[in-house]
């Protein structure tokens, strides 16, 4: 027996000498091999945000009355000046009619005729002040003449006394005729006002839209009694858009107007290009986020107000990366990997990914520049690469290097 095991432990050991004096093989792998270098890949800030009309106006009422019509409705496409709603307009004409009847009334008192301007009527020549004038004239002739005779003795002091007091009483009178005609002028300027109020609370009945857009909403009816500076309509300009987002405080200093930027809008197929126009002076306490608004060419009106966006904004357009093509890494079970050529040998590489754009991931860590990865990574497994698949030298990333 002891033979047996001796003769056995001998076998043994001669086959794994065997073993081991023959390694296994590696596979050769006729794969695609590329060198990563630093390629052009903009930094780029992502935001949230909502599309916004440019401008929005509940229209009110400038006079107080009963809706007679209403023009526009929800949707209506209105320009400016377009009537929206129509008030009840008899008691507004009766006001105008009685405030012609008044400034008529005013100009027939001096004696202006229609059409002759108030502003050239010399108060000399008014009718009551040339009847006053006249009177004036009478009683400094009849004074003369009483002056006269009583130098010579023929009158009487008393006689001459009464005759002095009627010529200051006519020229007190003829003053007072002045002053009355000034007065009848100023009340023809008060009744122009009053016509003009009248023509314009006449013109006010008819509330018209204040801006080229559309009809948001109406909140009157025919038969509806509306106060001053109740409102009938809300009215909005969708042409242009604004995009209103917020970006966190640690990006807050990367922010510029005129920047361009990027936004995707679930709704839309086609990405929109934009520029900020507006940054907020201050970050929101509470969200610690700054808010920036731009403006979106919508002539075709395409877009709507109040669309979900997603902005990518473009803060350094002449950054760099180690760009990779999306067919070079795999995900699986929360492990992203490349796999990567040593000294002709493949292996895995765990890598960190960063921005992601058309047809390539920007990598933050895992790979440096020079590396060999694989083109494919689904090709990827240990082996050894052919070494006509190699590249010499290194060669720029085919990964696109500008920003969607």
């Amino acid at each position: 027996m002891l033979l047996i095991a001796i003769a056995f432990c001998g076998c043994s050991g001669k086959n794994e000498s065997k073993i081991e004096a023959k390694p296994k093989s590696l596979e050769t792998l006729d794969v695609d091999v590329l060198a990563i270098e630093l390629s052009p890949w903009p930094r780029t800030v992502r935001s949230q945000g909502s599309v916004y009309a440019d401008e929005q106006s509940v229209v009110g009422a400038k006079v107080a009355g009963r809706v007679a019509e209403v023009h526009g409705d929800v949707g209506d496409v209105l320009k400016l000046g377009d009537p929206l709603v129509t008030l009840d307009q008899e008691d507004f004409l009766l006001q105008v009619e009685q405030a012609e009847a008044q400034l008529l009334q005013a100009r027939s008192s001096v004696g202006l005729l229609e059409g002759d301007p108030v502003d050239k009527l010399d108060p000399a020549n008014a009718p009551p002040v040339r009847q006053e004038r006249a009177l004036w004239e009478e009683t400094q002739s009849s004074l003369e003449r009483i002056s006269s005779l009583r130098s010579q003795n023929a009158m009487s002091q008393g006689e001459y006394d009464v005759a002095a007091a009627a010529e200051r009483v006519a020229e007190a009178r003829y003053a007072s005729a002045v002053n009355g005609v000034r007065e009848k002028i100023a009340l023809i300027q008060v009744r122009q006002v009053e016509l003009a109020v009248a023509r314009e609370r006449l013109k006010d009945a008819i509330i018209r839209a204040p801006m080229d857009g559309f009809v948001l909403n109406r909140l009157v009816a025919p038969g509806t009694f509306v106060a001053v500076g109740q409102p009938v309509a809300t009215i909005v300009r969708t042409n242009p858009l604004r995009f209103r987002g917020k970006i966190p405080e640690r990006h807050s200093q990367s922010i510029a107007v005129g920047q361009r930027l990027t936004l995707n809008i679930e709704s839309v197929t086609e990405p929109r290009e934009a520029t900020i126009t507006r940054v907020s002076p201050a970050l929101d306490q509470q969200s610690r986020a700054l808010t920036f608004e731009a403006l979106i060419e919508n002539e075709n009106q395409v877009l709507r107000a109040g669309l979900f966006a997603e902005a990518e904004v473009v803060t350094d357009p002449d950054a760099y990366a180690l760009v990779v093509p999306e067919s070079a890494i795999s995900e699986f079970a929360g492990a992203t990997k490349a796999w990567i050529v040593v000294d002709g040998v493949t292996r895995e590489q765990e890598v960190r990914i960063g921005g992601r754009r058309e047809g390539a991931f920007e990598v933050v860590q895992g790979l440096s520049p020079g590396d060999l990865i694989l083109r494919n990574a689904e090709q990827g497994r240990v082996g050894k690469v052919n070494s006509q698949n190699v590249p010499q030298a290194s060669v720029q990333s085919s990964a696109p290097i500008a920003a969607k």
